[in-house]
């Protein structure tokens, strides 16, 4: 994905949410339950803030709004190491190793800046 829109951006980042939604409910531990948990919450941050523009602005290229979203992704990187033993379910392992790429990919963008 070249120069992802904030529509692109919240379209990954929400479909990231689901899956780490169902990634939470499969974990067999606390510790992984967390780790699942964090991520979650820095990307709703996110969302929140990226849904309050306004749906004209949408076409514009994504920029990072919150800190939390500047320290996501070696917490990703690490999720993705350890993927195979947080996520137990194999549709949910699937799912999440696409999405994971294109989120990454936006991410990858912005840090290019």
């Amino acid at each position: 994905m070249t120069n992802a829109t904030v529509a692109d951006a919240l379209r990954e980042f929400m479909s990231l949410i689901e899956l780490l939604d169902d990634a939470y409910w499969e974990a067999g531990t606390v510790q992984h339950k967390d780790t699942v948990y964090d991520i979650i919450s820095i990307f709703n941050q996110e969302i929140a803030e990226l849904n309050k523009l306004s749906i004209q602005d949408h076409h514009f290229p994504y920029e990072i709004i919150t800190e939390g979203m500047r320290r996501v992704v070696p917490k990703l990187e690490r999720l993705d190491e350890r993927k195979d033993n947080i996520i137990q379910r194999t549709q949910t392992l699937i799912d999440f190793r696409e999405i994971l790429s294109l989120v990454m990919n936006i991410l990858a963008e912005e840090r290019d800046y």
